[in-house]
């Protein structure tokens, strides 16, 4: 799969949740590898915040990204909209200090992003593979996060509140596809009991019926009911009247609990990469999401570069007999064992280290280890069954080095290995010439890489 940015740009207008105040937000095509970045254009030098984990400066009431003195505030909805729909790079440029709280979902989002279009680029898709399990918790609030191996990117969200109206409750995405549809139209929420605290905190000054799910169930007195609808400049109701205050009814049972979902894909898009792996989220909220986030983060620099996933039981793309057809080499120097997997421009090969290999008989007798040159040559004959592979009568051509740059020895490789290499070319093949960057693993951690120059040249 490759990145994806918008088609165009779209804008959307509307009152900041906090602030009140009238607010744009403009969303942007960007270039390959950009990620997403917001820019205050209302600000000297239109600043711009990379949206990524380690800029989160406030989880009060909502995810605000902070670069010195500059804050964007609200930004979760807009970003949960960008992640879902697959979106990997994006300017987003809005005019003062946070985004427009809307419909206080991410279905207006979705609805401009739809519109616009979604355009493919040629860099490639850079998930990070969860392998194993994550997890986070909180112990004095209850919230945990947890995230599984899976096939794709799925959430669970289970919620906890103290409240007779909505208890226990929780929400599920299994497939991202269906975010617009059951996920986005879902609007965040507030119990009257916290409006108070929120406006003496002077937040909340945008919101109001239309853009909020607000929860009333313990009774107050008239008067204070009043003061606060005189506040927020919405009509008075009956104080002996419990139960949910908004203009459009609730969209489904447990929208409070799918908004949570939602919030924590708005959180979970400052990872800064695509995932493939199933979120568990108990009692989520934006703290908790943050400190998950961040984990992930310290996880993905840890792991940069990702080892292919093997599986021993499936049948291999090209065998040692297919393999043979399309290289020169034969014992003692036929380094690739098979393939297990092969694009247009990617290759995995595989090569079993055994305390059999003739090279250990002098390297070194007493400490067997493969010498680094030979991990090389295997590298490079797996990025020539990838070349070859595009070519008619493959047999009659071989695969010949020209430069070899940025080799890196990371650890030993030794009898009972199993080295996978992964090979990626880094422009076309052009005049028979081919550059290629490529990977060794043991297990999850790189033991070799180099970055090599290859020709093609057709056997007399």
């Amino acid at each position: 799969m490759k990145q994806m940015t918008l088609k165009g740009s779209f804008s959307l207008c509307g009152k900041g949740l906090h602030t009140g105040l009238s607010l744009t937000v403009t969303f942007n095509p960007a270039p390959e590898n950009t990620g997403y970045k917001i820019q205050r254009i209302d600000l000297e030098g239109m600043p711009v915040i990379d949206a990524v984990a380690e800029n989160v400066v406030d989880t009060q009431r909502g995810t605000v990204l902070g670069k010195g003195d500059v804050r964007v505030s609200t930004v979760e909805h807009g970003l949960a909209a960008l992640y879902a729909l697959g979106i990997d790079n994006c300017l987003i440029q809005v005019n003062g200090p946070e985004f427009p709280i809307l419909d206080g979902s991410a279905a207006m989002f979705v609805d401009k992003i739809k519109e616009v279009g979604i355009e493919e680029l040629n860099a490639p898709k850079d998930w990070y593979v969860i392998r194993k399990k994550i997890e986070v918790k909180d112990e004095e609030s209850g919230s945990c996060i947890t995230i599984l191996p899976d096939d794709e990117f799925s959430l669970t969200a289970m919620c906890s509140f103290n409240s007779k109206f909505i208890n226990s409750q929780f929400a599920t995405l299994d497939k991202v596809e269906d975010f617009a549809k059951e996920i986005a139209p879902a609007r965040t929420f507030v119990f009257v009991r916290d409006i108070e605290p929120l406006l003496k905190a002077n937040l909340i000054k945008g919101g109001d019926l239309d853009n909020a799910i607000v929860m009333y169930e313990k009774q107050i007195s008239q008067e204070q009911l009043d003061k606060l609808a005189d506040m927020l400049n919405v009509e008075h109701r009956d104080a002996t009247e419990l139960g949910y205050i908004q203009h459009k009814p609730l969209v489904w049972e447990n929208e409070c609990t799918r908004h949570k979902l939602l919030d924590v894909i708005g959180d979970m898009a400052l990872i800064g990469k695509p995932i493939k792996g199933r979120i568990i989220a108990t009692r989520p909220g934006h703290t908790i999401n943050n400190k998950f986030a961040r984990q992930m983060r310290r996880d993905i620099r840890k792991h940069e570069v990702q080892a292919p996933i093997y599986d021993p039981n499936e049948e291999p793309i090209m065998d040692i007999n297919k393999i043979r057809e399309l290289l020169p080499h034969r014992y003692p120097m036929q380094l690739v064992d098979k393939v297990i997997s092969l694009g247009a421009t990617s290759i995995v090969g595989v090569k079993n280290i055994t305390s059999n290999e003739p090279f250990f008989q002098g390297h070194f007798p007493q400490e067997p280890v493969m010498p680094g040159v030979l991990q090389i040559e295997a590298m490079a004959q797996c990025g020539g069954l990838l070349v070859l592979n595009t070519v008619d009568e493959p047999e009659r051509w071989s695969t010949y080095f020209m430069k070899i740059d940025d080799v890196k020895f990371r650890q030993k490789v030794v009898p009972g290995d199993t080295l996978l290499f992964k090979v990626d070319l880094l422009a076309p093949v052009r005049h028979g010439v081919s550059s290629m960057k490529g990977y060794g693993f043991v297990g999850d951690r790189v033991v070799v890489e180099a970055t090599f120059t290859a020709q093609i040249v057709k056997n007399k």
